[in-house]
């Protein structure tokens, strides 16, 4: 642990100790990182959507070591604090999700989450995940710096739309040593609101989803005290990708050119020498 992995720490979880809610942008490589860097956010998260698409691949269809390596080259081009999507821990024992942490800090890492579905997306006992979580949060104790570790409730993304048994959930992981909370894909206002009163720890509102993304000033409201945006900003980028290759096969045209915000001279600004 170096003294600048001890900076990026102690910034990332004072963060989360404010009255205002702050927002991660979601990197998947060393140049979105210095891009969103430069737009001036606190901190920077990964995305296990976007790592696995970068290697041409689907959602949890990436190594602990892929997904490690993209977070490390995430981590080694930015100055702010970095935490990561590393999905259920990456091995069905407690002993892979100890190593998975701890392997985590080594990558300079200050902060990850860890789910409560398995592969193939069914959930987790209850119980069994928070075991889990309590494996994960063992695992980071140690590191002499303050880790944030971050417990998912993944019902709403798995066909589990159970507000009740997500607050349970929560509640499990937050007494299992959870650092901070998150509930993907709730449906409405209503519920983070009823989420966020429910348990004490910092509440992470993942935002993304078409519908059921908010305003920072009403999530804020709500009590919530960390914004992610997932996969959205990836989906954002390839979007405009898709977009102006099919306008060249189809039409043979170029008017994406023309509406491009940022010019290559802006673009290669935010890069390294």
């Amino acid at each position: 642990m170096s003294q600048a992995q001890l900076d990026k720490a102690t910034a990332f979880r004072a963060l989360h100790a404010g009255s205002k809610a702050f927002v991660i942008a979601n990197a998947w490589d060393a140049g979105s990182t210095r891009i969103l860097a430069a737009q001036g956010f606190a901190a920077i998260g990964t995305s296990s959507w976007a790592a696995a698409n970068v290697h041409g691949r689907r959602d949890h269809a990436i190594t602990r070591e892929e997904a490690l390596a993209n977070a490390r080259t995430i981590v080694q081009a930015t100055e702010l604090p970095v935490t990561a999507d590393l999905e259920n821990g990456f091995g069905e024992t407690l002993d892979d999700v100890r190593e998975t942490y701890r392997r985590a800090a080594d990558a300079g890492l200050v902060g990850a989450s860890i789910e409560d579905s398995a592969q193939g997306h069914a959930l987790r006992d209850v119980g069994k995940a928070a075991e889990r979580v309590a494996a994960a949060v063992e695992a980071t104790r140690d590191l002499g710096f303050p880790f944030v570790l971050t417990a998912r409730a993944e019902g709403f993304l798995h066909g589990h739309a159970d507000l009740d048994d997500v607050i349970r959930r929560l509640q499990a992981y937050e007494k299992a040593g959870a650092d901070v909370l998150m509930a993907p894909g709730l449906p409405d206002m209503q519920s983070v609101r009823t989420v966020c009163a429910s348990i004490s720890k910092p509440f992470n509102f993942m935002a993304g989803i078409p519908g059921r993304s908010f305003s920072v000033a009403e999530l804020e409201a709500a009590g919530v005290r960390r914004i992610s945006l997932a996969s959205s900003l990836y989906r954002a980028a390839m979007n405009g990708l898709v977009v102006a290759a099919r306008e060249v096969k189809t039409s043979g045209t170029f008017s994406y050119l023309q509406s491009a915000e940022l010019t290559y001279d802006e673009l290669i600004g935010y890069m390294s020498a």
